[in-house]
């Protein structure tokens, strides 16, 4: 079991150096694309920075608080855009033309390879830049988080990347029997831009489905409140729980798709 894991990471490594490598080859396109994503991080500040203008609080969230909300969403679309999305995109067109029959033939699982395929490097400035702007909340706030309170942040994040990507994968494995994705794609980015707002922002319908069936709460307002100090033990479980529910649905997904697939070469 440890040989395999090793395995694994090993080929992790080569694809992160892979990206790296191609990635750097367009030195301008690198740089121009590390400005962009600095940009981004600061143009996700403007509508806080409009609403609290107006406001001391909102749904009972002062400004630092919020921001600590906006900093966990910077470091999940850090993540989305830099490891999940250049990799599982590709994915439809692999199977529309026939390639994914190649992949298969590969000595590895074929989630992992296709889960591993890009990186885009310089989405590391979205995580940073997200730390960052965490680190600017708390002096704000005057005060430095529990270590206790940051271990569970910590957790509760690795439960919130797990769900980003479990929800990609269950799309990805839908394009198995349904070609064009492109509209379900551009409707969950569009989704996962509200998870830039605390959960309690939403009412009725919206808190429900953000938070059972969507859950963005689970990506940023819990780990949020988690090293706020704020979050009950008991929805942090339940948090955790719901993450592990996603993983295994897609896996299970996955594995019924790849167990249809008709090769398009056939």
């Amino acid at each position: 079991m440890r040989g395999r894991a090793g395995r694994y990471v090993g080929l992790l490594g080569v694809q992160v150096r892979a990206s790296a490598v191609t990635s750097m080859q367009y030195r301008v396109d690198f740089l121009i694309e590390g400005a962009m994503s600095l940009y981004w991080l600061g143009w996700n500040l403007v509508p806080l920075l409009i609403v609290y203008n107006q406001r001391p609080t909102v749904a009972g969230w002062d400004f630092p608080s919020a921001l600590v909300v906006i900093a966990w969403f910077s470091v999940l679309r850090g993540l989305l855009e830099g490891a999940v999305n250049p990799s599982l995109v590709g994915v439809v067109e692999k199977i529309r033309t026939g390639e994914f029959d190649y992949l298969l033939l590969k000595p590895a699982d074929a989630q992992f390879l296709v889960s591993t395929a890009k990186f885009e490097p310089w989405k590391v400035l979205d995580v940073l830049g997200g730390i960052g702007l965490a680190v600017a909340a708390f002096v704000m706030l005057g005060r430095v988080p529990a270590a206790a309170d940051v271990a569970l942040c910590v957790v509760l994040l690795f439960g919130a990347a797990l769900v980003l990507y479990s929800l990609w994968i269950l799309i990805i494995s839908a394009s198995f029997w349904v070609i064009r994705l492109d509209n379900l794609v551009y409707l969950f980015m569009a989704v996962f831009d509200a998870a830039r707002w605390p959960i309690a922002v939403f009412r009725g319908f919206w808190r429900v489905l953000f938070t059972l069936v969507i859950p963005l709460a689970l990506m940023t307002t819990f780990p949020a409140m988690a090293i706020l100090g704020t979050l009950e033990s008991h929805v942090a479980i339940l948090g955790l729980g719901g993450a592990v529910v996603f993983a295994a649905a897609a896996r299970l997904l996955w594995r019924a798709a790849i167990r249809s697939y008709t090769s398009a070469s056939s």
